[in-house]
């Protein structure tokens, strides 16, 4: 196989197995939009949502196809197998959208693709942390496990949607969703134990201050607003219904420990760019941080909504256009990144030559 061959396909063998984050930070933007009756800006951002869901599928099948054992490795180790629970969280917030505009059997296809992907997944990585790694100590775990939470949790998003489409069967949609966002705060409650004893308590260099710390946030904020849809959502049977109260209370918890991050998250970087000088470049994982500011918009509006405390909407708009403007920053220079790599590239083929 000739060295300009192996060159040419590089980008592919590398490319980075949680790019869907980029999906799920566009279409959350554009649920976002759409709640704060900017019907144009909505629109744009979920074309682009379903333009980058489909190119992702795309490229991850032609990787899966050309580099399978690349794909396992990634599958089977700890730091990465996690990270592709953005194909859940990317195709539920698809699904969102299309049922927001009438596409109603696209929607539930959506959820029934990414319930299978999910479950499959799950169990996956769970017997890959179990059996298939070495290091059995706990500074493997990084904040981009925290996805596993955002993909159940969006399961939960969608699945309120489409409940009320189910007919007589929507009371077993409930049952199934309200199970969901349980078992969701179970595995985030387990895993941030984890996560804050990690940076808290064991040595941490500058590279694992990585933009994947956000998921923290991103994961309470999307429970919260999980929490938040269910009480929007007709419960159907009496048994869910008197779980409101406890359902309320979770997600005003969830919600106000995803802001105590914030600020944490922002002098952490800081410390990182500002006082260790770590150069400021584009890396794909920055998406995981559009992705939370975009969802705390949200579930900032979902909670005023359900708890009736108007105020939370001034703030929920104040976030919306730092989500909003963050996202255009990363996709500018996501553009450059492109535009550099190839020139790279055509350079390193024609020396080669």
């Amino acid at each position: 196989m000739s060295e300009n061959y192996l060159q040419k396909y590089n980008w592919l063998k590398n490319f980075y197995p949680g790019y869907f984050a980029m999906t799920m930070a566009t279409g959350i933007i554009s649920v976002a939009f759409l709640l704060h009756n900017s019907l144009l800006l909505s629109t744009i951002f979920m074309a682009i949502t379903l333009v980058t869901w489909f190119a992702m599928t795309f490229i991850y099948t032609w990787r899966l196809i050309k580099y399978p054992k690349v794909v396992l490795d990634n599958l089977i180790n700890p730091k990465t197998t996690f990270i592709f629970f953005t194909f859940v969280a990317a195709t539920n917030i698809c699904g969102i959208l299309l049922h927001q505009r009438g596409f109603i059997t696209l929607a539930i296809t959506c959820w029934f693709i990414a319930f299978s992907y999910w479950a499959a997944l799950m169990y996956f990585s769970f017997t890959a942390l179990c059996f298939a790694h070495k290091d059995r100590e706990v500074n493997i775990m990084h904040g981009g496990w925290l996805i596993l939470i955002v993909g159940t949790q969006s399961l939960v998003l969608l699945g309120t949607k489409i409940a009320g489409d189910f007919g007589q069967y929507a009371s077993y949609m409930m049952v199934e969703i309200h199970m969901l966002w349980a078992l969701g705060i179970i595995f985030y409650a387990v895993l941030v134990t984890l996560f804050c004893y990690r940076i808290f308590f064991k040595t941490m260099g500058v590279n694992d201050y990585s933009p994947l710390m956000w998921v923290i946030m991103g994961a309470a904020a999307i429970s919260a607003n999980a929490g938040s849809s269910l009480l929007l959502t007709d419960p159907v049977i009496p048994m869910l219904a008197e779980l409101h109260a406890v359902v309320q209370l979770i997600s005003i918890m969830l919600w106000t420990w995803a802001t105590w991050w914030i600020p944490l998250l922002v002098m952490i970087g800081l410390w990182t760019h500002g006082y260790k000088k770590v150069p400021l470049k584009y890396n794909p994982a920055q998406w995981s941080i559009i992705f939370p500011l975009g969802m705390y918009t949200v579930a900032t509006n979902n909670l005023a909504l359900s708890s009736q405390f108007t105020p939370l909407l001034f703030l929920a708009s104040g976030m919306l256009w730092v989500a909003g403007i963050s996202w255009s920053l990363l996709m500018f220079f996501f553009f450059k990144n492109i535009f550099t790599k190839m020139k790279e590239n055509e350079q390193t083929i024609s020396t080669n030559e």
